[in-house]
């Protein structure tokens, strides 16, 4: 059933701006000129985030043309869209920056009334959704997952169940973290026994203390690079999204996942409508069609992340089910936070850490 497995480039995948059928500029779509066919759908998505085929079976069921972006991180589609340079329709992305959107007032709320497959995502997901999302009534959830360390089982001489290893010298030049903020500051703050969602300045700024005494012993801070080097053997220990994970175990057979003992983040991607949209009707026919059983396990089998929708996890064989890299079990569930958008003040006192330490 593991097929595709190496096409997968990531949640923060590599940009790879794509458009099915022709490029958003040749379309029209730039300086808000978007709404003048009502046939259209403009959709804003992680890079190499969904399985092509079913955006073509989308056009050819619905009639619908799709028009298709996509980014790298959460920050650069906040900025992109906020250009207005075009009017996207649909938007997946991640919890706490859908959580800053609704507070913007740039989302809309999502009529489910007449979607047909929203039954089929399970209500535990939507329940976790309310931590930034309090009423369901933005955002509907598409892949989750967690932050944890791989590990190599040759090349590390322990069972790595907490986030101090990170720090152990005899692992130098053997460890990569997340070249991401927030990810990297779970792991301190974890550590620490620190909410990731605390605005603590001194539990920051203790965080990132850590970070840059830690910083010595670093191969690097890299994102889907990750996997690879781990795959290949370069690495031996990894901060890495629990997706990415799953891909190198397949490759590598030494290679171990672990959610520490102290506790993570667990993420949620949702399609979210923001205030530009002009086709809300069909971003919502959109949202429902991937939430359709066929189709949420042809993204399933492309992506890899863990898919909310029931009818994916009751169609898997009991050895991805069984898999904690893409379920975690009950007990570490119960050890996640999800991100909350912790407000404009702690985005810059973050975005300064975060520059110090990458300089430092």
């Amino acid at each position: 059933m593991r097929k595709n497995m190496l096409k997968k480039i990531g949640r923060y995948g590599l940009l790879s701006l794509t458009v099915l059928g022709t490029t958003l500029a040749a379309a029209g779509c730039s300086g808000g000129a978007t709404a003048e066919d009502d046939n259209t759908l403009i959709i804003f998505n992680y890079g190499d985030y969904i399985e092509r085929e079913t955006i073509q079976m989308f056009e050819e069921e619905t009639g619908i043309e799709v028009k298709y972006e996509e980014y790298i991180t959460p920050e650069d589609m906040y900025t992109k869209y906020q250009s207005g340079a075009i009017d996207y329709d649909l938007i997946c992305t991640s919890d706490y920056m859908i959580e800053k959107m609704i507070e913007a007032g740039d989302a809309q709320p999502i009529d489910t009334s007449k979607m047909e497959y929203l039954d089929n995502v399970d209500q535990k997901y939507m329940d976790f959704c309310k931590a930034f999302d309090p009423g369901n009534e933005y955002a509907i959830p598409y892949f989750f997952g967690t932050v944890g360390i791989l590990y190599n089982e040759e090349m590390v001489d322990e069972e790595v169940n907490s986030w101090s290893v990170l720090w152990d010298e005899k692992y130098k030049d053997q460890i990569i973290m997340e070249n991401s903020v927030r990810d990297a500051f779970i792991v301190p703050l974890k550590l620490k026994g620190h909410s990731i969602n605390t605005t603590d300045k001194n539990e920051l700024l203790e965080a990132q203390q850590m970070l840059m005494d830690q910083k010595p012993i670093l191969a690097a801070y890299l994102v889907d690079e990750t996997r690879d080097a781990m795959i290949s053997g370069d690495a031996a220990l990894g901060v890495i999204y629990s997706g990415d994970a799953t891909v190198a175990i397949e490759e590598n057979e030494n290679l171990t996942y672990v959610v520490p003992q102290e506790g993570t983040n667990i993420w949620f991607d949702c399609w979210m409508i923001p205030k530009s949209a002009k086709h809300k009707e069909a971003a919502e026919k959109f949202i429902d069609f991937m939430n359709r059983p066929d189709i949420a396990m042809m993204n399933f089998d492309y992506v890899w992340y863990g898919p909310p929708q029931k009818s994916v996890y009751e169609e898997m064989d009991e050895e991805t089910r069984a898999d904690s890299t893409i379920f975690p079990d009950e007990e570490t569930m119960n050890k996640c936070e999800v991100y909350q958008y912790l407000g404009a003040e702690m985005d810059t006192f973050y975005s300064r850490l975060w520059k110090e330490l990458k300089a430092y």
